[in-house]
Parts: C-alpha cells; structure tokens; sequence
C-alpha cells in the first residue's frame, strides 16, 4: 500500500501535470470507487471544474478543484497517470478524466480497493475519513508530547498504536517496520513502557525516515510506481523491511519476520531487544 512518502511523490508530480486543467468529462467504468455522492451527480458536479492544486492529508490525495474537493484514497494498488486522448490504456483502468485540452488523467486499480468521495470545498477535513487522523508528520503539530500523550494509556503494540493513524499519519507496514528499527524498538513492545528518551528517538526517527523516503521518491515495492511512470529509490535504503534472513546491516544477525497487529513484520532480534 502506497504510504506517506509515495502519496506525496503522486501529489507532487500529479500537480505538476495537471494543476489548471478543466474537466470536459469523467468516465467511471467501475462504479464502486466513487462513494459519494451517487455516480451521475458526481459525474455531473465536476464538469467543468477546474483543478486549482492537489494537497495530500495522510495517505490521502486532495484535488482542489473550483468547487469541490475530490478525496482519493488509493489503497492497495490505486494509481493516477497523464496520457493524451488516444493513448493506449492500461488495463484495470477504472476512472478517465478527460480534459479539455486533451488529455486525460487515469485512475487505475487492479485490485479496485482504492475510494473517491467528491465534498463541497473547504469541508474536506471534516470528511469522517479525514476527521480521527493525527497530526502530520511534518507539521508543527507533531511532537514527543503527541507520541507520549497517545502510548500512556494503551497497552496495545508500539507497532498497532503507529498504524492507526491516530497517533501521525503517513505510517504504514513499510515505514513503522523501519522507524522501529532505527529507534531499536522491538514492535511487540507495549506502547505505555516507552520510557521519555526511546520516545524522543522514535518520534525523531519517524521524521527522518519519511523525510529520506520523500527526498528519494519512496519506496518501490512490488507494483508501485509514481504518476510518471517512474520508481522510487528508498527501498535500497531499507534496514529490515523485505529483508527476511538477509544479514542486519548494523550486527549481522539474519532479519526475521514474524506478525504483529495482523502485518507481517520485520525484525532484527538482536538490535530490537524487549527490555
């Protein structure tokens, strides 16, 4: 599943191709992605709308146009590209937009799990799948405190507390997996026996690893590629995820896997001690 660092790759060349362009026509060819609102009035309410600019909120994409806003959620497999009117589609293209200067911006999924709901603008926040979302990672908002105030109470793994999105977004199997690692937490730790210091060292982690994801496009991971047709580079960067029985870059010992809140999870069972 795409994770904060390639969502923001997709913004960010997303809006470099199609910010200003008019929508002439939308064409959704498997109806069970648009949610909201019924599929002729969606249809209907984003003719002739303008994109202004394309935000991200987690792991979620914000079209802006003039008077909607387009949540898109890609899930598992969901991507965007760019093609002129004409151009061969890829299969398990599921959502065109066409534009009036001809060209089109393509949804495809294999997997159809991803989500659009079109909400009128400036009320996208409040949307219920944007609403319970933490900070972001990046923001001004995220700090230990925001870590500490939402492990005091759980007892439930350091790794299901990173996943729920509660606590900060833009963490998923990928990027928790290797946050972990770095801050030599094991996954299966209860969130509440962090002591201040290994917070102050996960919550600095977490930044930094999502930062270098950002800087290097994400991580190419089985099928994702960003809206240019083009992978990221993280991967090559990666300590413990994908890694299983390889040796540990830092001790040596082979990498292992085991489950952790219903994820398959990447261990070094050495660097990662439960206290």
């Amino acid at each position: 599943m795409p994770e904060l660092p390639e969502v923001e790759t997709a913004r960010r060349t997303l809006l470099h191709l199609v910010q200003g362009k008019k929508v002439q026509s939308v064409d959704v060819r498997w109806p069970k992605i648009v949610k909201e609102p019924e599929l002729d009035l969606f249809r209907l309410q984003l003719d002739g709308e303008v994109i202004e600019t394309i935000e991200r909120r987690g792991k979620f994409l914000l079209f802006e146009l003039s008077n909607w806003t387009l949540i898109s959620h890609l899930r598992m497999e969901g991507k965007f590209s760019v093609h002129d009117q004409g151009d061969k589609e890829e299969p398990h293209t599921h959502v065109v937009f066409t534009f009036t200067d001809g060209t089109e911006l393509r949804y495809r999924d294999v997997r159809k799990f991803g989500t659009m709901h079109l909400v009128k603008k400036g009320m996208a926040l409040h949307h219920s799948s944007l609403v319970d979302l933490g900070p972001e990672p990046f923001s001004a908002l995220f700090q230990p405190e925001v870590l500490q105030q939402a492990f005091e109470k759980t007892s439930r793994s350091i790794k299901a507390v990173l996943l729920d999105q509660k606590a900060v977004v833009g963490l998923g199997n990928i990027y928790v997996d290797e946050a972990l690692f770095r801050a030599k937490i094991h996954p299966l730790r209860e969130a509440k026996s962090l002591t201040e210091k290994e917070i102050a060292l996960l919550y600095q982690e977490i930044i930094d690893t999502l930062q270098e994801a950002v800087e290097l496009g994400g991580s190419t991971i089985r099928t994702y590629v960003n809206s240019q047709g083009k992978i990221g580079t993280f991967q090559k960067r990666l300590y413990v995820y994908g890694r299983t029985g390889e040796p540990c870059l830092v001790c040596g010992k082979p990498i292992e896997k085991i489950k952790v809140a219903g994820r398959g999870t990447h261990i070094c069972l050495s660097c990662q001690i439960v206290p």
